[in-house]
């Protein structure tokens, strides 16, 4: 396979990792799949990250990931729901 095949693939899988990402905190349900609110809460995160409250910002936003994922391990339980059959 080519280099830029595997660069591809790489990029592929990291894009697919932040979008499971963003499954995993609901936040599809939660706005109802509306792309133009989950950007606009991207960008208002992005905008808050170039703040001079960029590191509490980090800081509690770490500290709420890391226990959804220990949660998650502890109990076994994925935060990700599995999609309905009727979904296209």
């Amino acid at each position: 396979m080519r280099a830029w095949q595997l660069d591809r693939r790489k990029r592929t899988r990291h894009l697919i990792e932040l979008g499971g990402l963003v499954v995993k905190a609901r936040v599809v349900d939660l706005t109802g799949d509306d792309r133009a609110i989950i950007l606009g809460a991207l960008l208002w995160m992005a905008e808050k990250l170039k703040s001079n409250q960029a590191e509490q910002a980090r800081a509690l936003w770490a500290a709420k990931g890391k226990e959804a994922f220990a949660v998650e391990r502890a109990t076994d339980v994925p935060t990700i729901s599995q999609w309905p059959e009727d979904r296209a």
